[in-house]
């Protein structure tokens, strides 16, 4: 650690260390990650990884250092904070992203917490994941010094699951990568990316992994009541769990030839698959932020979304709001996203200028300056 540096701060950087598939959470330390190198120049960071940092990572510089542990079975309960005990020097302060703190560590430790999603609806995780789920997200606000939520839905669902102070809690919004998601003028790039992908004009977008809380199944029979047949529905993320109900939901309304399942897409593809759609639809039964309506508001098309958890929060009156659970208002919904379409991409312009990583960081760093002397 230089002498010039106030700090040396840690980091689990394991979610952000992705090459393929960075989504979600994984999307959102890479940006936090990213926000910290470029706006701290007086702190010195370790960033611990499992395995060596990929080329899109924060360059290694003289404030900013990789330490690869070799992976293990349970590596933030067990590796990492036998590292922290063992390695010296130690940091002043621990940064936990993405729920999971090191047991026993020896440093004191922020933890970021997204949502409580598998508090709501535990019904829609398998029992690994919610018993993993609860009982380490459960340790990680008890023994951190300090919270951070994503949203203040978030902190008013740890107030009420978890019983924590409200003054031990701050909420720190998601930024986007504005580098990437902008509205996309070049027509001829965008007719290149969908024919990738074998789509084809006019569609609805739905973009996020496949699984239970994205509520996809009602998104389907909610585009199935549109009145322009030759409408299409994109369903542009990665297989997560649980998935199987939509590709029956998809045979049973006799919709094969209308939907369009992409996979993953790279994100260099997503705001040419985004800036091409009629409405980009996130109808969630729940969400901690939705970093993917803000990226949709960049690129300038218009947005539905659900009533609950975090997404009314998030887009104030920048979108259309539903009732996730109405497939009839779902489609109504999309009606009037495309009627008020140049009205919300004006007030979608307005409200993304609420979120940037750098600002994100910014917040955050001094969080744990103030832990770090507390």
């Amino acid at each position: 650690m230089s002498k010039k540096s106030e700090l040396l701060i840690g980091v689990d950087g394991n979610e952000a260390n992705l090459i393929q598939n960075r989504v979600g959470s994984n999307q959102a330390v890479f940006g936090l990650l990213n926000g910290l190198s470029n706006v701290d120049k007086f702190n010195e960071y370790v960033i611990y990884l499992a395995s060596l940092p990929l080329p899109d990572m924060p360059i290694s510089s003289g404030q900013w250092h990789y330490r690869v542990i070799p992976p293990a079975k349970m590596w933030t309960q067990w590796r990492l904070p036998l590292d922290l005990y063992t390695h010296t020097p130690k940091p002043d302060i621990f940064l936990s992203p993405s729920h999971y703190a090191p047991r026993f560590s020896p440093v004191p430790n922020v933890v970021i917490i997204a949502d409580l999603g598998y508090l709501k609806f535990p019904q829609f995780y398998t029992k690994k994941d919610y018993w993993q789920l609860k009982n380490w997200t459960e340790y990680s606000i008890k023994k951190s010094v300090h919270i951070i939520a994503v949203s203040e839905t978030t902190k008013k669902d740890l107030i009420e699951y978890y019983k924590i102070p409200p003054t031990k809690i701050s909420v720190i919004y998601h930024g986007y990568d504005k580098n990437l998601y902008r509205k996309m003028e070049n027509k001829s790039k965008v007719s290149n990316v969908l024919k990738k992908y074998c789509i084809t004009k006019p569609y609805i977008l739905f973009l996020g992994s496949l699984r239970p809380t994205k509520n996809i199944e009602r998104l389907i029979e909610a585009f199935s009541m549109l009145k322009n047949k030759e409408t299409k529905l994109v369903l542009a993320g990665k297989k997560g769990w649980m998935y199987a109900s939509v590709f029956k939901k998809i045979s049973e309304l006799k919709l094969g030839m209308r939907v369009v399942f992409t996979d993953y897409v790279p994100s260099e593809d997503l705001p040419y698959i985004i800036s091409g759609t009629e409405v980009f639809t996130l109808p969630s039964l729940y969400e901690g932020f939705g970093i993917p309506v803000i990226e949709a508001m960049a690129c300038g098309v218009p947005t539905l979304v659900s009533n609950v958890g975090s997404l009314p929060e998030v887009v104030q009156d920048a979108s259309v709001i539903v009732d996730p659970f109405s497939v009839e208002e779902i489609a109504n919904g999309i009606d009037t996203a495309v009627k008020k379409r140049n009205v919300l991409i004006d007030k979608g312009f307005r409200r993304i200028k609420y979120f940037d990583w750098k600002d994100s960081a910014r917040k955050t760093l001094r969080i744990l300056e103030e832990a770090a002397r507390t």
